[in-house]
């Protein structure tokens, strides 16, 4: 009789079983409706803008972006119900969010590949702007690409160490008041300006020193916004290297800094290596510094540590500065070099998260 009845209970109309089936059978929108619907909101992001005589095509694409999140919504609810209309409204937004910072990311790209490509060839790549005016045509960027490579390069021999070293401390020693003001001072060094750190170094190395503008100076700089960087990527790099894996080491009777430096740090190696080119890659493109500190040069300087020396955000400047078509064919082609260096700096790092990577057995 218990049988008959859950029989009965089971075909009821009325049971949670049936709500499902009903759930399942509701109306839903075809697959190709979202990409009407953006269709259809561009037409009246465009037709509204014509009409209303807006100049602006950033306001034509708002208009389209609030059409196309409401007429989803709109639809959504009206044949698919209140709940379905909900997740196509936050998938709408997810995708408008999208397009919102993917555009003004291309459109920079489009234009400085535009505008830049017509005077990068290998010529401005090997050649240096002595001898040359900013008013005359020809000149190359090799003596700011050759100091930015430097700078850069003493900045990470400065602050990559410094910053590992830190974030062992903080991960692997680090308790009481001390680690504290540690991790305070690095999350307050995080948001300092990139200005606030040129006149730091400017008043103590070049002013209360006496050195003179260097290319040192600029790295000294740049390590500084670097350092914060490096600490963060590793201190989160080594929180993720499992506890099991140091108690076996110490279960052994290995050292503790034995095991942090044949165990953790192998481990989290790929980690470690991303952050710093990430970090590496932060800093390429800083221009305070730069001018507060290595005062440009026209000519190629080898030495870093004597005399001004040129670098790539530094030559964009003055070459937009001197205000000539030619030197802003200079400036457009040392940005696209910009972009391009810091663009390989994040491939090697994902390469090198993707090579170093703990591999996983079948």
């Amino acid at each position: 009789m218990s049988n008959a009845v859950l029989n009965k209970d089971s075909t009821d109309p009325g049971t949670p079983a049936d709500a499902l089936h009903a759930t399942l059978r509701q109306p839903r929108l075809p697959r190709w409706s979202p990409v009407a619907i953006a269709a259809g909101s561009i037409a009246v992001g465009v037709g509204i803008g014509v009409l209303a005589d807006l100049s602006s095509r950033v306001q034509w694409g708002l208009i389209a972006a609030l059409t196309f999140v409401a007429a989803t919504f709109v639809l959504g609810t009206a044949v698919e119900g209140g709940r379905q209309a909900k997740d196509r409204l936050a998938t709408s937004l997810v995708w408008v969010s999208f397009l919102a910072a993917i555009i003004p990311l291309a459109s920079l790209l489009w234009e400085t590949l535009a505008r830049g490509s017509s005077m990068l060839d290998m010529y401005f790549l090997t050649h240096s702007m002595s001898g040359l005016r900013d008013l005359q045509p020809g000149g190359g960027v090799y003596h700011a690409l050759l100091g930015t490579l430097q700078q850069v390069g003493l900045a990470t021999l400065i602050a990559a160490p410094i910053g590992l070293l830190t974030a062992v401390y903080l991960v692997e020693y680090g308790r009481g008041k001390l680690a504290k003001a540690v991790t305070f001072f690095v999350d307050v060094m995080t948001g300092i300006p990139s200005i606030v750190a040129g006149l730091f170094v400017l008043s103590f190395w070049i002013i209360l020193l006496d050195f003179g503008y260097s290319g040192f100076a600029g790295a000294m700089a740049l390590a500084i916004l670097m350092m914060p960087i490096v600490v963060r990527s590793t201190e989160e790099m080594l929180k993720l290297v499992p506890n099991e894996l140091r108690e076996a080491s110490l279960a052994l009777g290995v050292p503790k800094w034995r095991t942090i430096l044949k165990v953790v740090l192998p481990t989290a190696i790929g980690g470690i290596t991303t952050g710093v080119m990430l970090a590496v890659a932060r800093i390429a493109g800083e221009t305070a510094p730069v001018l507060l500190l290595v005062f440009g040069a026209s000519s190629i300087n080898n030495n870093p540590f004597q005399d001004p020396q040129s670098s790539l955000p530094y030559f964009i400047w003055q070459q937009f500065k001197a205000g000539n078509q030619y030197a802003y064919d200079r400036a457009w082609a040392a940005a696209l070099v910009l972009i391009a260096f810091v663009m390989i700096l994040n491939l090697a790092a994902r390469g090198i998260a993707r090579w170093k990577a703990p591999k996983t057995g079948r």
